[in-house]
């Protein structure tokens, strides 16, 4: 079990929910009923501004291809080296489908 300063039975439950769902379709209808569209925008900006850290860009190419503030890119970019490795949980899949995608184009 995770030491998440979050913790807590509510959010637990709310992990719990994610966990049942079954594919991307039910992904959309659960966040949108649960998230603003902001909020949702909010948390996708900031999981492909870490992929882009990932992968070198620049802050300026990050700014430029994503609109994020440079604010937004140093909170992600303070995460990815000294945060929980939550997102290093995904990147790599992310990024590989991501290149694998390029390359059938």
């Amino acid at each position: 079990m995770t030491d998440s300063k979050l913790k807590s039975a509510d959010i637990d439950e709310l992990f719990e929910a994610i966990l049942m769902l079954n594919d991307k379709e039910e992904c959309y209808k659960f966040f949108e009923d649960v998230c603003t569209a902001r909020e949702l925008h909010s948390i996708a900006q900031r999981l492909e501004v870490a992929k882009l850290l990932k992968i070198r860009k620049t802050y300026n190419e990050i700014e430029e291809q994503t609109g994020a503030s440079t604010a937004t890119i140093s909170r992600v970019n303070r995460s990815l080296h000294y945060g929980a490795d939550g997102y290093e949980l995904v990147l790599d899949k992310l990024i590989e489908k991501d290149l694998k995608k390029e390359r059938e184009n």
